[in-house]
């Protein structure tokens, strides 16, 4: 019996209860820390001459390490990038209520999709560059974009005026029901050979869980023809783009457009209802 206890202790045996010298993951997280912009160092992780690291991304911008202030060559840290694929990283949004931890191969994904990203104004183009929480959205809405008309009712007709207007053109109008606010958006854009393509769709300013609560109709109505799409909206977090590129929105070209439209103008029957 003796002799076994002696073995235990020569092993290093641990006592119950007692924490050890093992780093925890959230300990090897922060060895991967930035200098300049403090977020994470992930492969490919650059180092000075003295083996201090630096992200790939604030690599460029530096002619001298942050840290020591000695030169920078371009040396990858190949052990600190073997460490980094077994640490289970913090989502970048953890501020503001993302518990999700990650592979630094997850990471950026998860991040471009994930719930606690802030939002960006949901209006098509790129000229407003707002970002916030998404209770500050439709202030932002109200104050900044005062030429969005907002329709209240669960069955709407959304007029695109002028839809021959040349080049990319955008018509966007809100519509109020349920206790929320949806975003109606007509893009046209300018395709190859001078065909224009229109897409229309709908999001809801809100969550992906909340957007999935609903369904919505688009309907055009002309001469003895009817063009309808159903689908679930999209949340603002998804963005119209990615709508747009994935076709998942009512499509249709220039001749198409023409069938419905009265003198120019187009309207699009909008009925939103709760599934």
């Amino acid at each position: 019996m003796s002799r076994q206890t002696n073995n235990n202790k020569a092993r290093g045996h641990t006592p119950t209860g007692s924490t050890g010298a093992n780093p925890t993951n959230n300990d090897l997280a922060t060895l991967f820390e930035c200098p300049v912009c403090f977020d994470y160092a992930l492969p490919p992780i650059m180092q000075c001459q003295s083996g201090h690291i630096v992200c790939s991304f604030c690599r460029p911008k530096l002619t001298m390490c942050p840290t020591c202030r000695g030169p920078l060559g371009n040396i990858r840290n190949l052990a600190m990038e073997k460490v980094a694929s077994t640490v289970m990283f913090p989502c970048k949004y953890s501020s503001t209520g993302c518990a999700q931890t990650l592979l630094h191969t997850e990471k950026g994904d998860h991040e471009e999709t994930c719930e606690f990203r802030p939002y960006c104004c949901p209006c098509p183009g790129a000229s407003c560059k707002w970002q916030g929480n998404l209770e500050q959205v439709m202030p932002h809405l109200v104050h900044q974009h005062k030429s969005i008309t907002t329709l209240q009712g669960e069955d709407i007709v959304f007029l695109a005026t002028d839809i021959n207007l040349p080049g990319a053109v955008d018509w966007v109008m809100m519509q109020s029901c349920f206790g929320h606010n949806f975003m109606l958006v007509l893009e046209k854009q300018e395709k190859y050979d001078g065909l224009q393509q229109f897409y229309a769709i709908v999001q809801l300013i809100g969550t992906r869980k909340q957007a999935e609560n609903f369904a919505y109709r688009l309907e055009l109505n002309g001469h003895r023809r009817r063009l309808t799409w159903e689908a679930t909206p999209r949340s603002i977090h998804d963005g119209v783009q990615s709508a747009i590129q994935n076709s998942d929105c009512l499509v249709f070209d220039t001749n198409i457009a023409q069938l419905f439209a009265d003198n120019g103008n187009l309207g699009i029957n909008v009925t939103i209802s709760m599934c």
